[in-house]
């Protein structure tokens, strides 16, 4: 049907353009119109030179890439598998660690009663901790992880044993105080 409609057309041409519109058409159109046109406000269009794009790209960069550093660096710290070196060292520093966890405690019950003897076990065992702490920033470039492994848990075994000694002298300390208090009290 579309194929006889457009031969008709194409056949009738000239008959559709016979009708043409008056030429006073366009002043009655005009008459109806407004005598003034209010003004079209253009929206304006923000353009952006190529210095601003491109250091707007470059701050992007620098940001991304100091965040990736910062991953990186993280991920390094973390990235130290102590089971992959030697799982029996691996073992003892975690049976180790939660002694001296254990121990710290214990021996934070004195810092009330005497804090000058609490102070004096805690520098002690601040600065091995420190060499410990060290050893485990070592750890991770090492062409000898083993090595530096056996090192802090041997750091380990001496704070035990030193926390171990500390808490002995306060139970001594804490002896004497009850002799001298059962002695003040038979007298």
């Amino acid at each position: 049907m579309s194929e006889r409609l457009e031969d008709f057309i194409k056949n009738n041409k000239e008959e559709f353009d016979d009708l043409e519109p008056s030429g006073d058409l366009w002043a009655r159109i005009e008459k109806h119109l407004p005598a003034e046109v209010p003004e079209l406000k253009k929206r304006e269009v923000k353009t952006f030179s190529l210095g601003f794009v491109l250091r707007v790209a470059a701050t992007v960069i620098v940001v991304m890439g100091i965040g990736f550093a910062f991953y990186l660096r993280h991920e390094k710290k973390e990235g130290v598998d102590f089971a992959a070196i030697n799982p029996v060292y691996a073992e003892q520093k975690i049976r180790y660690t939660s002694l001296i966890e254990t121990k710290r405690t214990e021996l934070k019950s004195i810092a009330k009663s005497d804090p000058q003897l609490y102070k004096e076990f805690s520098e002690q065992i601040a600065e091995m901790d420190s060499t410990y702490k060290q050893m485990n920033t070592d750890l991770v470039t090492s062409p000898n992880q083993e090595r530096v492994l056996r090192a802090m848990i041997h750091n380990l075994k001496i704070q035990t044993d030193v926390l171990n000694k500390q808490l002995g002298v306060i139970e001594q300390m804490n002896k004497m105080k009850k002799e001298q208090d059962n002695d003040s009290k038979d007298i």
